[in-house]
């Protein structure tokens, strides 16, 4: 029984390290995400969400969780550090395209934005979800 509990104590002192710096950058990435993204898009969600803006707190959400899927996978799937710097930064550039594309299918979503259009700010975290879970997926797989 100690030998087995000195081989757990073992193990976590040698995986706790890891995971703790795993998780630190995929949280750095995120907030470099989340910071990049809001920097490109046409609008400024803190600013609206401070006025109540419901579509603007949505679009935020959408900003989130379509970086943080992806990364997610990442994390889950990388065994090395430089691999979850390296496809985490990956996954935030294509979140981002997603942003600058749907833009483009969705013309004029700055001032359905502003103007508190949540349905426009649905769509747009629908393909931001979507994205985010085949981006995912393809980096899990």
């Amino acid at each position: 029984m100690d030998d087995a509990f000195s081989r757990i104590i073992g193990s976590l002192g040698a995986g706790v390290p890891v995971l703790l710096l795993h998780f630190v950058t995929t949280l750095v990435l995120l907030a470099a995400g989340v910071l990049i993204y809001m920097a490109v898009t046409p609008f400024r969600e803190r600013a609206l969400i401070r006025e109540g803006n419901l579509a603007a707190g949505i679009m935020t959400l959408g900003i989130f969780l379509g970086v943080a899927i992806p990364l997610a996978a990442t994390l889950a799937t990388s065994a090395v550090w430089l691999d979850v710097v390296l496809w985490g930064a990956i996954a935030v550039v294509i979140q981002v395209a997603t942003f600058l594309f749907a833009t483009l299918i969705l013309p004029g979503l700055r001032h359905e934005i502003e103007r508190g259009n949540t349905a426009a700010a649905l769509a747009m975290v629908g393909v931001q979800i979507a994205v985010a879970l085949l981006n995912a997926g393809a980096m899990a797989g």
